[in-house]
């Protein structure tokens, strides 16, 4: 569904002599599609990709959909374990080729299934995405602010970036690739999808199709805002100002391409993740996964019980509310947990879905499944920095209505 006087409205602010920011009631863009095992089932949109430009957002428009692109890191995980590269089991020291150890703890060995999962003891105090480009992600491991000093790798869950940048360091280091190439390889190419990870691998369609993002309204654009032409460096620049490509090495600076939040895909592509988890791991004639790969994927590791986690994200980036996480896979939140203290339900409706959120720039998005039903919704807002608080969840009230289908 198009909200043509949206356009209107821009081309009469531009006749006026009026900045398109003037429209700065509500969120900037709006989408969200509904899909079954199929196919999508509904498309709806409002507003601006690019509020400067007056270009109407579609279902098709690459967006930086924040941690959602956690949840697809860990599908290109399970295709590196399925063919034998990785074992989520492992010491994590082992496979980066130097020591990741808790400075508390060091008899106790860091693995994947720990970093995927949030229970590696790790923190985002140190930073995770500041690296420059002829920087070593290590450095950051050295700063005791980056370690939990209350809690042992394995037992207790607090929501940390740095865990992703770390698991992409795994994966380069067992394959030999670039990252956003490597998941180009592992999960885009095979599933046909314009996506990427920070820029460097989208078609020049994509990138002229890119919704820019505003923290607010009316305000100004604070990430890819391109002009319809590739960013001039697609990672943090050297210390020189430099951005030589050429310089990457494998798992020596693996945040460069941002597996925490930097996949820029469009709400049908995500959709399409979707339905390739609704359907165990095959879509549209392709095989990704195996189904018992899938189930891990979604089975909780850790579930709240008695304070053994952080129920909401610390980074600053973050929307959330005491009790939005209370279950959680490998990169997968579960909804609807009854328990005392989850506020984990932005739909209303009691169902167990599986899927992730994000938070970033400005930017809330949301991928949910209903496994037993073999649905899902996938929306994203932009402009919604210190969005309004949810009435019935501790999501926010533009994601109750996103997950709802009350907005757009």
């Amino acid at each position: 569904m198009r909200l043509p006087h949206v356009h209107r409205l821009a081309c009469l602010l531009a006749l006026l002599g009026l900045p398109a920011a003037t429209l700065a009631a509500g969120p900037v863009a709006q989408v969200r599609v509904t899909f079954d095992r199929e196919a999508i089932t509904t498309s709806r949109t409002a507003g601006l990709a690019d509020a400067a430009a007056g270009r109407e957002v579609t279902a098709d428009d690459p967006v930086r959909v924040a941690s959602i692109s956690k949840l697809v890191v860990a599908i290109g995980v399970m295709r590196l374990a399925e063919a034998g590269t990785l074992d989520l089991d492992a010491d994590a020291s082992t496979l980066l080729g130097w020591e990741l150890r808790h400075p508390g703890h060091p008899d106790v060995p860091v693995t994947l299934r720990m970093l995927l999962s949030h229970t590696s003891g790790l923190t985002d105090e140190a930073g995770y995405w500041q690296v420059p480009l002829d920087g070593a992600l290590r450095d950051l491991l050295a700063d005791p602010r980056a370690w939990d000093p209350a809690h042992a790798p394995g037992t207790y869950f607090r929501y940390t970036n740095l865990n992703f940048p770390l698991v992409a360091s795994v994966m380069e280091r067992a394959t030999g690739e670039r990252f956003d190439r490597l998941m180009r390889r592992l999960v885009f190419e095979p599933l046909a999808l314009d996506a990427c990870y920070g820029w460097a691998t989208c078609s020049d369609a994509a990138i002229a199709r890119a919704v820019v993002l505003y923290e607010t309204a009316g305000g100004k654009p604070v990430n890819d805002d391109l002009h319809g032409q590739a960013p001039a460096c697609p990672v943090m620049r050297a210390r020189d100002g430099s951005c030589d490509l050429s310089r990457w090495q494998p798992g020596v600076n693996s945040g460069m391409f941002s597996p925490q939040g930097g996949m820029r895909i469009s709400a049908a592509g995500l959709a399409k993740i979707g339905r390739l988890l609704l359907r165990g791991g095959e879509v549209d004639g392709v095989r990704l996964l195996r189904p018992e790969s899938v189930d891990i994927l979604f089975a909780p590791q850790w579930t709240l019980v008695d304070g053994n986690g952080v129920t909401a994200e610390e980074d600053d980036s973050g929307q959330s509310r005491a009790g939005f996480f209370c279950r959680y896979g490998l990169a997968v939140q579960t909804l609807a947990t009854p328990r005392p203290g989850c506020h984990d339900d932005p739909f209303g409706d009691g169902v167990e879905r599986v899927g992730h959120a994000g938070s970033a720039y400005g930017l809330l998005s949301g991928l949910w499944l209903d496994r037993k039903a073999g649905t899902g919704t996938a929306y994203f807002a932009t402009g919604v920095a210190n969005a309004e608080p949810g009435s019935a969840s501790a999501f926010s009230a533009i994601e109750e209505r996103l997950a709802r289908g009350t907005a757009p």
